[in-house]
């Protein structure tokens, strides 16, 4: 079996004959060969749809599920299902083409370990939403990016239309909440390529949209989980624990310094801050930046982490005078410094400080954009 079809279904009874119908037209030019996998959560007359449709085209397959639910974990389930060499998964209500088939089946086969279509490359479009659902998707969407690394330099990293070679998802510990499945695999998967393919979203011509608050909620408490189990991810939310901690243990030695040792307020602030700094960098070495293999001595590592956090102290009184001069009082300004220089150290310390490490997570993903058949963009990202 070369190519496997996996589409979640949930109350889709006028969609199921015509996306098989479209499915097949598509396809029917290209010596392929496929099977369809219908993941049903249904509760109407899908059920019996889907079960009539089995008897009648022996490429259909149909696993129904009982007392479970989501999108995401029907895709999970397809993929242990299904038997084909690759994957493409989409949804049952026609808003995503099946004309688009040989196209992603055509890239994969080529050796792209992912493909998908996206609505935001050129020539693409999400007119099959209306005002709300695009300011909806639009905010989902950058918030994954803005979360999750691997995320942000795919275009249309919240589609629920994509392709991929088995070996992605195999050995892969896919746990998805609510409908996102993509951003589970662009996270777990095992890939090195993401090809992207303009295409225009439709309208729903049947059915329902399952679009709902708890979906959202849903999606938000996907994109947490994601961001735990991810080293590279948590990083930076570690990494400001952490300075956080490191104001603490400077207002304790400054205290300590001042009133049982009775030092002056210069050296006491001098000596109390190079304490906090090395406390911060015990800390960051072995849990934000930890990793199994020895990289850098930390003779190297500290008097860089040094000169960075002395950069952010600068950065941190630039910006609240700044900030003062634009009316601003004090304490907002320094609010604001922080929250610059902890960015800029976080950054730094990234890319300086502890760079074998991200380097070795991250890896090197090139994604390639298509918005017509001959019209290639690459973009190499270390993700």
């Amino acid at each position: 079996m070369e190519l496997s079809i996996i589409i979640p279904s949930y109350n889709e009874k006028d969609n199921i004959r015509p996306i098989v119908r479209r499915i097949h037209e598509a396809m029917g030019s290209a010596d392929i060969s496929y099977e369809i996998w219908f993941v049903d959560d249904s509760s109407d007359e899908t059920v019996q749809v889907l079960s009539e449709l089995v008897t009648e085209d022996e490429r259909v397959n149909v696993h129904h599920r009982e007392g479970e639910r989501g999108l995401a974990s029907a895709v999970v389930r397809g993929f242990k299902l299904a038997r084909g060499r690759y994957f493409i998964v989409m949804d049952a209500d026609l808003q995503h083409p099946p004309e688009l088939l040989p196209a992603m089946y055509e890239r994969l086969k080529q050796g792209t370990d992912i493909v998908i279509p996206s609505r935001f490359v050129e020539g693409g479009s999400d007119g099959g939403l209306g005002p709300f659902r695009k300011l909806v998707s639009w905010t989902a969407r950058v918030i994954g990016q803005l979360a999750l690394h691997r995320l942000r330099r795919i275009s249309d990293c919240t589609s629920g239309f994509f392709g991929l070679q088995r070996e992605v998802v195999e050995g892969a510990e896919l746990d998805p909440i609510g409908w996102k499945i993509l951003i589970e695999v662009l996270v777990k998967g095992h890939y090195r390529t993401v090809h992207e393919i303009a295409y225009a979203f439709l309208a729903r011509d049947a059915g329902e949209s399952k679009m709902s608050m708890h979906e959202q909620w849903n999606y938000f408490r996907h994109l947490v989980r994601l961001v735990s189990q991810s080293p590279s991810d948590r990083r930076f939310f570690l990494f400001c624990i952490i300075g956080a901690s490191g104001v603490i243990v400077n207002e304790l030695m400054l205290t300590i310094l001042l009133y049982a040792f009775h030092m002056k307020d210069t050296p006491a602030s001098i000596l109390a801050s190079l304490v906090a700094m090395l406390n911060n960098y015990i800390w960051n070495d072995q849990i934000t930046w930890r990793s199994p293999r020895e990289g850098r001595k930390w003779n190297v590592k500290l008097p860089l982490f040094v000169a960075i956090s002395l950069v952010g102290i600068l950065i941190t009184t630039l910006v609240m005078h700044a900030c003062e001069r634009i009316g601003f009082i004090v304490p907002v300004g320094q609010a604001v410094g922080i929250l610059v220089s902890t960015v800029w150290s976080y950054v730094m310390n990234n890319k300086v400080t502890w760079r074998e490490t991200e380097h070795r997570e991250r890896g090197d993903i090139v994604v390639t954009r298509e918005s017509a058949p001959t019209a290639f963009t690459r973009v190499k990202s270390g993700v």
